[in-house]
């Protein structure tokens, strides 16, 4: 089994949140699964995560994600599909800065091409797909699918503008949109411990799983 996770950086602010991160790794290891990596090769704007200020820098998405994946990344515009068993992203206001635009434009958000072609390329070939935390946004944009964000009216009620379904959630629990082979969890979108964090995860990556026979 091998899952694709999809990184939008390193830090919770201007990139993939850490903890979900790992739990995504974990839970896939925990199950037999390898991990592999990308991001897209594109630049973020850095924030100081203990000001949580920007600091006037600019790095590349790529090689900040590089630090989670321990160097073994590659840019998501070399993702195939086919080579993969399902797809997975964690969540982070890097998902909704550096893989769309969720951050500043909402509902009106635009999804980098190269992230909607892996989602819909995997969506094709009917391979699993999870998504964490704020991530959901992205596949309810791509593919209008059922999704979680825990309970957070906002962007709920964004993601039934943009044609998605929102379904509140707690922690512990994949939203499963079988249709379309999406899952989801609120992860930090709630008040979280790692611990549940980890739940979130696993509980994820089990629901992709079982669709894998």
């Amino acid at each position: 089994m091998r899952i694709a996770i999809v990184l939008s950086g390193c830090g919770v602010f201007d990139g993939s949140e850490i903890h979900e991160a790992v739990a995504c790794m974990l839970a896939v290891s925990r199950r037999g699964g390898e991990c592999r990596f990308f991001a897209p090769d594109v630049e973020l704007e850095t924030i100081d995560h203990r000001t949580k200020k920007p600091d006037g820098t600019r790095r590349s998405v790529l090689s900040e994600a590089a630090r989670l994946a321990r160097g073994e990344i590659r840019p998501l515009s070399e993702y195939k599909a086919e080579e993969h068993d399902g797809l997975l992203f964690p969540g982070g206001f890097g998902a909704a800065k550096n893989l769309c635009s969720f951050a500043t434009d909402g509902a009106a958000m635009r999804v980098r091409p190269e992230v909607e072609r892996a989602i819909r390329d995997t969506h094709r070939l009917g391979k699993p797909i999870g998504a964490l935390c704020i991530a959901p946004v992205l596949v309810a944009k791509v593919l209008g699918a059922k999704v979680t964000v825990g309970h957070d009216a906002d962007t709920a009620e964004a993601i039934e503008k943009m044609g998605g379904r929102h379904e509140p959630s707690d922690h512990g629990r994949a939203v499963a949109d079988e249709q379309n082979r999406v899952f989801t969890a609120p992860c930090y979108m709630l008040p979280s411990t790692v611990a549940e964090i980890a739940d979130d995860a696993q509980a994820v990556v089990d629901a992709m799983l079982a669709c894998l026979g």
